[in-house]
């Protein structure tokens, strides 16, 4: 019996070169008041070599966990949930595509005149999915069913200036592992992202580590926890440790510092 497969990606999606459907823009940020529509495009292409795609749009609901990995949820479970604002056209519900055609997809979105919550920030995903799953194999062989499912995630805030701020909770320095272990939290009403910047130097020879930044993205009241790699540390001693998390301009930095010995 052959086996389904389902993936669900938000970047663009290719099995073996055999098939695969991209979105673009994999983000949408929409920007109004109560009771206004605004409309954004997002086009879909059928990148596949040989097979058509028969596609259904849906809506959902998602979060980030503590890592910043998506958890995905039903339409309308979280209470920033903005799935019931968006329309889409009844054409464009059900639609097919060709091998290497595309079609624009209009999404409307319509906050009500009567605000539910006191929140400035609200999101949705919107699902693109393969109704008609295509022969392929896996890395063994065998034969299976591939069926793609790719989103987009939907951004909503109003016009308000909202104030974003980050706020470090914990760094730590794991030796056995040699990883730094960051907490920190969003504590602004919007979603914020931005980037770790780290910087650790042996303070009796004055050498330094280089560590790669590391992109992050958060949305309002979340914790994250981070571990930054150090396997480059090798020489024991004393060291300092400042992490930059930059968020915007120079007046959304925060940074926290740790001093340690590896020993």
């Amino acid at each position: 019996m052959n086996k389904i497969t389902l993936l669900i990606l938000f970047l663009m999606i290719q099995i073996n070169a055999q098939t695969g459907i991209s979105v673009s823009p994999p983000r949408v940020y929409f920007e109004s008041v109560a009771g206004s529509s605004t409309t954004q495009k997002i086009t879909v292409t059928n990148v596949s070599i040989k097979n058509t795609l028969d596609l259904s749009v849906s809506l959902g609901d998602w979060d980030y966990d503590e890592k910043g990995e998506n958890m995905m949820y039903s339409a309308g479970t979280l209470k920033n949930s903005c799935a019931s604002w968006i329309n889409i056209k009844k054409e464009d519900n059900y639609f097919s595509l060709a091998p290497g055609e595309r079609k624009e997809l209009e999404v409307t979105i319509t906050p009500p005149t009567t605000n539910r919550d006191d929140l400035s920030a609200h999101t949705a995903v919107l699902f693109v999915s393969q109704m008609n799953p295509v022969d392929d194999v896996d890395n063994k062989g065998a034969k299976i069913k591939v069926s793609i499912r790719s989103g987009i995630k939907i951004f909503h805030r109003t016009p308000d200036i909202i104030k974003r701020k980050v706020e470090i909770q914990d760094l730590k320095f794991d030796s056995e592992k040699k990883i730094l272990n960051l907490t920190f939290e969003n504590q602004s009403k919007i979603w914020t992202d931005g980037k770790i910047i780290t910087d650790i130097i042996n303070t009796s020879t004055g050498k330094k580590i280089a560590i790669d930044p590391i992109v992050f993205y958060t949305l309002p009241g979340n914790i994250r926890k981070v571990s930054i790699p150090v396997q480059d540390l090798k020489e024991k001693g004393s060291y300092n440790v400042s992490v930059m998390i930059d968020y915007g301009d120079n007046e959304t930095l925060e940074m926290g510092e740790l001093n340690f010995n590896y020993e």
